[in-house]
């Protein structure tokens, strides 16, 4: 789903997850941009694998994907195109 942009009130998934990360960063000190980058991909696997949220009927995006796969698994069929080995 799109959002128009310059309105995050239609997009609140979104800005809260930006909010959150931007709570993470104003509260730590980093010593290189390597242990930003791991403290940013940390919070990134534990938003997606742990952290419930309301709009998902209070599971996490990756168990709400999971049972989202299990209703509709025709969604899920991946086509892989244009690539010269596969085309004929």
């Amino acid at each position: 789903r799109l959002a128009p942009a310059r309105h995050p009130q239609t997009n609140g998934m979104v800005e809260r997850f930006n909010g959150r990360i931007s709570e993470v960063v104003k509260q730590t000190r980093f010593a290189s941009g390597a242990e930003l980058d791991a403290t940013l991909n940390n919070y990134m696997f534990t938003y997606n694998h742990h952290i419930p949220q309301h709009s998902l009927g209070h599971l996490s995006p990756v168990d709400a994907l999971k049972a989202w796969s299990k209703k509709k698994p025709e969604l899920f069929n991946k086509r892989v195109y244009k690539q010269a080995e596969l085309d004929t």
